[in-house]
């Protein structure tokens, strides 16, 4: 049976502002918000009483990069017992806070944060809630191995020779899922991923609508993370867009946490592939997300998301090998020193062999544009009013950008 954490720490949360008659608020280790408690007593419900640093972390679930190195200084990460930081302004923290380390086995997984109130809670108080963090710590660790089977079990439908290595991964996902495994599911492909290391990923609860997420190999040496997003219906698509707007959102802004907020201006973009109600058809699905990734990152008309059903002639050039794009007869025109014949060649052909069309999109006269494609010609040895040539030529300069 799937385990499903948030009730469990909803009501933990709560036991602690209950406990010390003060709002709470847990985050993992990341400062990814899991759950928090506004205890109702007067003024703590007052929107003055909050700072921008704990409003941004309930609304938009997660602190900046800046926000926690700022409260790291502090020796969060290093700390047994609470730790009381005191109002800085100017950092945007206008209240003093009480961080509560939550630790299991000695590894820190995350930190419950309290807002300061006179008289505030004793030391006996605090000492309970610590204990509160105990099983709030080892939560945390179920629910992380829960999170890294799920990865497993997902990587290996993917990644699966069809037969009966297939059909296994995905009796174990489905059994792993269990009623999260019903229903429509999208399957979305975030690429390049700067890390194969189950750490460096975000957690599928902190992604909307993930039920699974996991690093897949990208090409030789790259990595690209695999979403399975769970859908309403096949025509409701929002979720899996929404999920791949917020990875990469994180990525360019580096903001996030752990690889989401690494290797900010590296070009990255996601895929989506057509929405599935069998686990088994998931493969087909990942083939999908991933050449529609491709495509995004060739052509950035079609991204930064891309959906199989968009991407057009990629549908069949990113099911062709590697190097198609290297024909005897297009090569030469590929070098760099032709690359500005090689796109208004890709132009001509865009634009359905029409001239005026050609030049106006390219800001050039049309004497210059014929000039550009007789050069095309001698360089490739083509004949532009050959429908088969233009074909090749077409097909080649597509596949190169791949």
């Amino acid at each position: 049976m799937a385990a499903d954490y948030k009730g469990d720490f909803q009501e933990l949360v709560d036991e602690i502002s209950e406990l010390l008659g003060v709002p709470a608020t847990l985050e993992n280790r990341d400062f990814e918000l899991i759950a928090f408690g506004a205890y109702d007593s007067e003024g703590d419900l007052d929107p003055s009483a909050l700072d921008p640093v704990r409003t941004r972390s309930i609304l938009t679930r997660r602190s900046t990069t800046a926000v926690r190195t700022w409260f790291e200084g502090f020796g969060i990460t290093r700390a047994t017992g609470p730790v009381r930081i005191p109002p800085t302004p100017e950092a945007g923290v206008y209240r003093g806070r009480i961080c509560l380390p939550v630790r299991h086995r000695g590894v820190v997984l995350g930190y419950v944060w309290l807002l300061e109130s006179e008289p505030g809670p004793t030391d006996a108080q605090l000492t309970a809630a610590m204990e509160v963090t105990v099983r709030i710590g080892a939560l945390l660790a179920d629910e992380a191995q829960h999170g890294a089977d799920l990865s497993r079990e997902l990587r290996a439908v993917l990644t699966a020779e069809r037969g009966w290595q297939g059909d296994m991964a995905v009796a174990a996902l489905r059994t792993a899922l269990g009623p999260r495994g019903d229903g429509p599911h999208a399957v979305v492909c975030v690429a390049p991923w700067p890390s194969a290391d189950p750490d460096d990923a975000p957690s599928a609860r902190t992604v909307p609508h993930t039920t699974a997420l996991c690093t897949v190999p990208w090409g030789t040496s790259a990595q690209s993370l695999a979403l399975l997003v769970r859908l309403r219906s096949p025509e409701a698509r929002t979720p899996a867009l929404t999920a791949a707007q917020r990875l990469l959102g994180e990525s360019e802004a580096g903001a996030g946490a752990g690889a989401a907020g690494a290797g900010a201006g590296v070009a990255r973009a996601a895929g989506v592939g057509e929405p599935r109600t069998d686990l088994a058809d998931l493969p087909a699905a990942w083939q999908e997300a991933s050449a529609s990734a491709r495509a995004a990152l060739a052509e950035p008309a079609l991204g930064p998301i891309a959906h199989w059903s968009a991407i057009g002639p990629y549908r069949l050039l990113t099911a062709l090998p590697a190097d198609t794009a290297h024909d005897p007869a297009v090569r030469p025109l590929l070098s760099p020193a032709h690359r500005d014949l090689a796109r208004t060649a890709e132009t001509y052909l865009d634009c359905a062999g029409q001239a005026g069309r050609t030049a106006a999109a390219l800001g050039i006269h049309r004497q210059t544009l014929y000039y550009r494609l007789s050069r095309v010609e001698q360089l490739t040895g083509l004949d532009l009013d050959d429908g088969e040539d233009r074909l090749l030529l077409h097909m080649a300069l597509k596949g190169a950008r791949l």
